[in-house]
Parts: structure tokens; sequence; C-alpha cells
């Protein structure tokens, strides 16, 4: 039989703790968002449509980012037991430089339209966190203005070659005077992807009013205050802007880009040269038996070629062929320090943020990509606890499966030549 009493108040009160309350609306926020979708959900509550879903979206039907993403959440860890790590080594050295987490900011385009502190945003964070930030050739924010917001950390620069070829190099030029260390020859973009989202919200540089976007504006004010209250964007390229992304980039881009390109570059840059964009396996040695830097297997975040491989599924063949030594990073899809640790467990000596960086960007500036940062180091690090790791050399393939769910059919297409 229980015993029952009267309630005493003093025992009450010690179980009636009331949360004091948090009175800064950003800090509130961004306390309450735990892991990236969190983030997600709160920048798609305060940017406007148009520019939420160019962050958001992804090229025709977006199967490459669906893929890519269900790729990592069809990942079974095998950890060790009683292996203590009661303390982790998250840091390693990545194209001669430190970088205090297995991940970096990658390139991002158009950035300061998602939210008006952009790159600034990113590169501080990424320089207060210890990790590599990336400026894209259609960033918002010039090369010399990112070096201004993170002197001493890490910056490195994406280029696109232009029809013009006189503007690449000029950029080249600019970042290595800049100090930017690594140059990332970007391969995948010789046209613009067909970003059906940007099309029927009519999304456009600079934003065109209509009576869709005044009335989504309605309820995020605050988006237009600081749009029209900051300096106006500025292209680390484009020195003219109008119509949508598709066309700024068809427009600026060549699709004849080719390795005779690639060699006038490396022979114009100082630093350590990568290439972004590989995709299949052959190109991967290729390039590495051409002695670049490193590649970086991406299929652009799904916002180019719909159905493209996914980098996370290529990586295990990649890393196999071209040597474990060698230095392949990875993209597109990561949305969890788990997905951070799965890859480096299957080879990738680095891996690159995108979205998951601007949806903390829109949901609260510079403090939001702190937020990102912070939450993906706390699931780094509890994977690798929960894995039996104390540093990122002790990841191993075994730790990780991959749980096949889409199988190539054997005697087609690119399987064919697999297993020919």
């Amino acid at each position: 039989m229980v015993q029952r009493q009267l309630p005493k108040i003093p025992e009450l009160l010690e179980l009636m703790q009331f949360k004091k309350p948090e009175l800064d609306a950003v800090k509130r926020r961004l306390d309450g968002a735990l892991t990236i979708a969190d983030l997600r959900k709160i920048a798609k509550r305060r940017t406007p449509k148009a520019a939420f879903d160019y962050t958001d979206g992804a090229a025709e039907g977006e199967i490459s980012i669906e893929r890519a993403r269900q790729a990592f959440e069809d990942v079974e860890f095998h950890p060790d037991i009683l292996r203590p790590a009661t303390s982790v080594n998250t840091s390693l050295e990545i194209l001669s430089g430190r970088s205090a987490l297995p991940f970096g900011i990658a390139p991002t385009g158009f950035t300061r339209l998602m939210q008006t502190e952009g790159e600034v945003a990113g590169a501080g964070a990424a320089g207060a966190a210890g990790i590599p930030f990336t400026l894209s050739t259609l960033g918002t924010t010039s090369i010399e203005n990112v070096r201004a917001a993170n002197p001493h950390g890490r910056n490195w620069f994406q280029l696109y070659v232009m029809r013009d070829r006189d503007i690449s190099y000029g950029l080249v030029g600019r970042a290595a005077a800049a100090g930017f260390d690594t140059l990332m020859f970007t391969v995948d973009t010789p046209v613009a992807g067909a970003r059906l989202r940007d099309k029927r919200n009519g999304f456009s540089i600079p934003p065109q009013l209509t009576v869709g976007t005044i009335v989504n504006a309605i309820p995020r004010p605050w988006w237009w205050i600081d749009f029209l209250t900051t300096p106006k964007l500025e292209f680390a390229s484009l020195t003219t802007t109008g119509g949508t992304v598709g066309e700024l980039i068809d427009g600026a881009m060549d699709p004849t880009i080719s390795y005779e390109d690639l060699d006038v570059i490396r022979s114009m840059w100082p630093g350590k040269i990568v290439v972004k964009g590989v995709q299949n396996l052959e190109d991967s040695k290729r390039l590495i038996d051409l002695g670049v830097d490193g590649i970086v297997l991406s299929n652009h975040g799904g916002r180019q070629l719909d159905r493209a491989p996914i980098p996370f599924r290529l990586l295990p063949e990649v890393v196999r062929e071209v040597g474990k030594d060698a230095t392949v990073m990875i993209d597109t899809g990561i949305m969890n320090g788990a997905d951070i640790v799965a890859a480096v467990a299957l080879g990738a000596k680095f891996t690159l943020i995108g979205r998951a960086y601007l949806y903390g960007l829109m949901a609260g500036g510079r403090r939001g990509v702190d937020r990102t940062i912070e939450i993906l180091r706390s699931e780094v690090e509890r994977t690798m606890k929960l894995l039996g790791v104390s540093t990122l050399d002790e990841l191993e393939p075994r730790h990780v499966t991959q749980l096949q769910r889409l199988t190539p059919v054997p005697g087609v297409g690119a399987a064919a030549r697999t297993e020919s």
C-alpha cells in the first residue's frame, strides 16, 4: 500500500523550477534549434519564398539531392565496445593547413540575398571555429572583404571559368594577392541546371517585385528592411546583373571548358588546387594522376544534372582506386555530423557543407552560422564517442555499412563499364 501525504510547499518549490525567460529573440530561437533540420524550419519561416527556395531547391525533379540525403540516412554504424573515448580530437591536416573540424563551408552564390550578412557571417564564423571558408565566384562579397572578415583563418576560392577568360584570370590573381591558400576549380557548371523552383518563383537578380512577392514579404518585413538598408549587392565576378540565375550563369560560363583551362589556371595559382564537381571514377583517377592537390566528389548539391551520381555512394570506390593517401573530399546532402563521420570513415579527407550553413545564416545571421557549426561539431563528437574512436584517423570503413537501396542494373550503361 502506497503511503500518501499532503505535499510540502518547500518540496514542491524544489520540483517546480521555472526557466528564466530569454529576452534575446535571436538567441531564443537559435537555442531551440537542435538539428540542421530545425534551422531549416526557422529559415523557411523567416525568409521570403523565392530566396529560401533558391537555397533549398535543386534541379528539375530534385531527385539528386533526395538520393544524396537518403544515402547518408542509409548508413549503419558499427561501434566498438569497451573502448573508452571520453574525449575526441576532431582536428586534421588538410591541404597543408589545419582545420579544427572535418568540414568547411562550401562556396555558395548570391549569399547576401538569403540574409544580408552573407559571406561576411560565413567567413567570420569559419575563422572563429578554425575551419576553412570558401568564397564562390558568384559570391556577393568581394575577395578582399572576405579576407577582412577572416584575416587570420583559412580562405579558399571557388573558380568558374568564364567566357571572358580575363575575368577568371583576374580573380585568380586577386585571390592569391589576398592570401587565399586553396583554389577550387569547378567543372560541373558548363551551363546552368534547370532549377524549376526559381522559374516558378520568378527569382531574379536583383529581386523583381510582383504581387506574389509583396504578399509573401508582408509577414517577413525584417528581410526587406535588411535588404533595402544595407549596401548594394557586390559580386566577385559579375559586372552586370539582371535576369534569372540561370540566365546569368549561362551568360557568364563557358561550356567549352577543358583540361587545357585547368593547365592554364594551375600555372597561375601559387597555392593548392582542387577540382570540384568530379562524378565518376575515370575522371578521379585521371585528375589524381595529373597531380592536382585534391578532388571534390560533388554533383553541385543536386543543382545541375538531376539524377547525377551520389557522391557518398561513389566515395569508397574512388578511394580504393586512387589510394587512401589521395585527397578526396565530398559534399552534397550533408545534414548531420554523423554524415560527416561516415564520409571520413569511408576515406574522405574532408567534407563541405552548403545548405546547412545557409539555413543557419537565414535563421540568425552570423549567430545562426555559429549555431550550425556548433550543432555539427556536437554531432561529430558524439558519434565518434559512441563508435569508440578518439581521433579521425581511427575511423575506418569497418565502422560503416552503406545499406543498398539503388542497385545498378548489370550490363547496362556505366554498370557495364564497371564490370568489364
